[in-house]
């Protein structure tokens, strides 16, 4: 049997997996069947979300060194990523570049800021959507919250008078940048408490403006009985128990009636925030927003800081602090109720069910992993998170 050297035929990635397994000797690799090509399958679908997430957050601002300690990759090949991954968005940039004459925009310097958001010349953003009504109601909520004095990305309109224009069944919406940028990573109470206060300030204008919005009616519990629990049984139980969701599902039941609803963001994240010298600066991104427990959001932010893949990743003892101020910034302009605040442990819970079981429909299981971890260090922390609140 000839033998060779794994340098030489495997990517540095895959390398570095098996060499946390084994090393300095020989492995026997058999041929492949059946088996093994689900298994290369799974792999190279487990590589393509991942490299996505990576290419996000190169996005979002992280550096190609953060970018490898956060993967365990070197920086040449988180720079051989980005490279694939930039490749597949030129054809859109290429119909950008195209179309921006519709907005009297002939010089261009196009930055792309998220996978379907480009910036223009430091001055304007425009975002790409597959779908037209998505759109309309983004817009929508945006000039009635534009009214209301809420710091919202203002609507460029086409030298045609049009809202958005139209391309090859793709609908492009422009607007002027917002002054400020999201930030990366938060273990700055004051920062937190800001936060806490955006979200209510939101929440204020969303009930004066509820009934001149249309928006989907939606319901946490419902999609819990629902979808998320067809998802998790199918995928056989493998990311948590059934008593686990059983348990947490019942416990949202016996409280749910209780907790006010109205429209919300419901996706609250460091991106969709803005902040600019240390002050928030404004909204962007309505694209889920919904009728639903008011909680949800601030829940959503909170549980999204613990999934951040970070070389300073927040301790438990750094993360419930963040929650004890967050709340504190929320309750400085809408104070929860005895009922909201009892159920913010359940509520976390379950959104970690939720992107759990999102994450097993797009093949994702490394995050559906993680999000699964995320849960039970809720369920551990039960207590502490109810006294810091």
């Amino acid at each position: 049997m000839k033998y060779v050297n794994a340098n030489d035929i495997l990517p540095e990635e895959l390398l570095s997996m098996i060499q946390a397994y084994y090393q300095g000797g020989y492995l026997y690799i058999p041929k492949e069947n059946f088996c093994t090509v689900k298994q290369q399958t799974d792999y190279e679908i487990e590589l393509e979300k991942r490299n996505q997430h990576i290419y996000l957050k190169h996005l979002e601002g992280r550096t190609n060194e953060q970018l490898g300690k956060i993967y365990h990759l070197s920086q040449a090949s988180i720079r051989r990523i980005l490279a694939k991954e930039k490749v597949k968005h030129q054809n859109m940039k290429e119909i950008i570049e195209q179309i921006l004459p519709l907005w009297g925009i002939e010089n261009k310097q196009l930055l792309q800021i998220y996978p379907s958001a480009w910036e223009i010349n430091h001055s304007y953003v425009i975002k790409v959507y597959d779908d037209q009504k998505q759109l309309e109601r983004n817009l929508k909520i945006s000039e009635v919250l534009s009214d209301c004095d809420i710091p919202v990305a203002k609507t460029v309109i086409t030298k045609n008078r049009e809202n958005y224009a139209a391309y090859q069944n793709t609908y492009f919406l422009m607007s002027k940048k917002l002054p400020g940028s999201n930030i990366s990573n938060c273990k700055d109470k004051s920062t937190a408490w800001k936060m806490g206060c955006a979200i209510a300030r939101l929440h204020t204008a969303f009930m004066k403006c509820e009934k001149e919005i249309e928006f989907w009616d939606n319901s946490l519990l419902i999609e819990m009985k629902g979808w998320v629990w067809e998802t998790l049984a199918n995928n056989e139980w493998k990311i948590l128990s059934e008593e686990e969701y059983a348990k947490t599902v019942e416990l949202l039941e016996s409280v749910y009636e209780h907790l006010p609803k109205q429209l919300i963001h419901r996706d609250v994240h460091f991106g969709n925030f803005l902040f600019f010298d240390g002050s928030f600066s404004g909204y962007i991104d309505f694209d889920l927003s919904q009728r639903n427990i008011r909680i949800f959001d601030i829940c959503y932010f909170l549980t999204g800081l613990l999934a951040e893949e970070t070389e300073a990743s927040l301790t438990k003892t750094e993360w419930i602090e963040i929650v004890k101020s967050a709340i504190a910034g929320y309750e400085s302009m809408i104070l929860l109720s005895k009922e909201e605040k009892g159920a913010i442990p359940c509520v976390m819970a379950c959104i970690e069910i939720l992107c759990g079981a999102y994450f097993i429909n797009i093949n994702d299981t490394k995050h559906a992993h993680d999000a699964s971890q995320v849960f039970r260090f809720i369920q551990n922390y039960e207590r502490d998170i109810k006294r810091a609140i």
